[in-house]
């Protein structure tokens, strides 16, 4: 995995994304074929205080709407129960999970988030967004689940890491 540095072009391309300012960014976790972002590597403190449990940030609007639509037709529901029922793919989200938060570990210890990492991990899913945000700053083979949501927005066609939607 390969986090990139922060341009003031970044910072602009995410507020448009966000439609407000970015908050804790510390790196570029993954980027479309046109450069700008798709994914943001965040401080697990915000400059005001805050912990922030949620290391890699989904930005880009075309995956944030695909991941929405998953998430509304019950997606997550599925995956939850598969997880109760498939122990090798509990195995690989717990694996998972422990990626997520030495990947958070190494931007900083903060004892309220501890253990804590994001998107339900490592027993449930309650966030698609957070787990595609992981597989693609992780790559492929690390998020089971982010794996296979993006599998299933490819398939949609909503986005196709080959092809610019910015």
């Amino acid at each position: 995995m390969t986090t990139t540095d922060v341009t003031p072009q970044d910072l602009q391309s995410l507020a448009e994304q966000l439609g407000r300012p970015a908050r804790g960014v510390v790196g570029i976790a993954a980027r479309c074929r046109c450069g700008r972002p798709l994914v943001v590597r965040t401080a697990p403190r915000l400059d005001d205080g805050t912990p922030f449990p949620t290391t890699y940030y989904l930005t880009h609007p075309a995956l944030t709407s695909a991941a929405s639509t998953l998430e509304a037709n019950g997606v997550m529901k599925e995956m939850t129960a598969r997880l109760a029922e498939d122990e090798d793919l509990a195995a690989r989200y717990q694996a998972a999970h422990e990626h997520y938060l030495a990947q958070r570990a190494e931007l900083g210890d903060v004892p309220e988030i501890a253990g804590i990492s994001a998107g339900g991990m490592p027993t449930r899913v309650k966030c698609l967004h957070v787990l595609v945000g992981h597989a693609l700053a992780a790559g492929p083979g690390v998020q089971p689940l982010g794996d296979e949501a993006l599998a299933l927005i490819a398939e949609a066609g909503w986005w196709d890491p080959q092809r610019c939607r910015c």
